[in-house]
């Protein structure tokens, strides 16, 4: 299996609740409840390591409250090569009711300053320089307080100047920003692709046109996810389309998550294009059912793989996808 570098600027400790319905202003019981060590790059590593690679997670973490990370990490068998900032890592709740409605109030994070982040590119460039140096690196998640779009821009300029594959998945101006320094891959859901883009996501036209601009500004793998619609995934290889199996959504905080890690799992061991995809958005459907992320173990996960369709959107001759 593969080497992945898994970054978390902003991590967080996610307080789950499930509830029947949302009662504002009323005192609410949930069915259950969980805190988990995450953040978006967390929990593509999370999946990542359950698939059998060899992960380090780096970012961001209070020193404070750091030790459920110590504990997650080791329970995952990854490398932790998070930087320790004074104060402690931010709570984020998450209100999830049996509609598939999901509430989420996250804390602001820690403040980082410039030597925090110049450790950070320190502790990044140990892994790079390693003898067995990572062979894609995941940016994911928000920016904390501090980090300005332009050390953001900065930090992804040096991590594509070291060659390795990056795929970044954010939001709002950091992700156009990002979109700027032209990582490996992104995946905007269709209300960001449309700030992008600058025009409303109103058809499956409009998204693929999208795709296929965002494609041709210098993103090798273009992914647009669409909820229930599924998801565009356009590259220099061609066009395509998947659509989820239908499930009975009950959160979908890891969806997207699931998703990235998915896509390089396919990647990174060498699937075709249908396969890849394929994989992505059945275990992807598959973390919908339930707190946390995809379960490929899922019993029934050859079923969920079974009623995932991929279309070719193009007649361009596939090659094969590449990292």
């Amino acid at each position: 299996m593969a080497r992945v570098l898994c970054i978390t600027l902003n991590p967080a400790l996610d307080l789950a609740f499930n509830l029947e319905a949302l009662m504002l202003g009323s005192v609410n019981r949930p069915t259950s409840a969980q805190l988990e060590a995450a953040g978006k790059g967390v929990n593509v590593a999370r999946v990542l390591a359950g698939l059998g690679h060899q992960v380090t997670v780096s970012g961001f973490l209070g020193n404070e409250n750091d030790a459920p990370f110590v504990l997650a990490f080791q329970q995952l068998g990854v490398v932790d090569a998070f930087v320790r900032v004074p104060g402690n890592t931010r709570i984020n709740a998450k209100l999830a009711e049996q509609s598939g409605r999901v509430t989420d109030i996250n804390g602001p994070g820690m403040p980082i300053g410039a030597a925090h982040l110049e450790a950070l590119i320190a502790a990044l460039d140990a892994e790079l320089s390693s003898p067995i140096p990572p062979q894609a690196i995941v940016m994911s998640g928000s920016l904390p307080p501090g980090l300005s779009l332009a050390d953001f821009s900065q930090l992804l300029k040096h991590l594509n100047s070291s060659g390795v594959p990056l795929w970044v998945d954010t939001s709002g101006p950091a992700l156009t920003t990002a979109i700027a320094t032209h990582p490996a891959g992104v995946k905007p859901n269709e209300t960001e692709l449309a700030e992008w883009a600058g025009e409303e996501m109103t058809s499956g036209e409009s998204r693929l046109s999208a795709a296929k601009r965002l494609h041709k500004s210098g993103v090798e793998h273009a992914l647009i996810s669409a909820g229930a619609e599924g998801v565009l995934w356009v590259n220099a290889q061609g066009a395509w389309h998947a659509t989820p199996p239908k499930v009975v959504a009950t959160n979908t905080v890891c969806a997207g998550d699931t998703f990235v890690a998915g896509m390089l799992h396919g990647l990174l061991n060498q699937y075709d294009a249908e396969q890849t995809l394929r994989f992505a958005t059945a275990l992807s459907a598959e973390a919908v059912r339930h707190v946390g992320v995809g379960k490929p173990n899922a019993s029934d996960f050859d079923s969920l793989l079974q009623h995932t369709r991929i279309r070719r959107l193009d007649d361009t001759i596939t090659e094969g996808a590449t990292l």
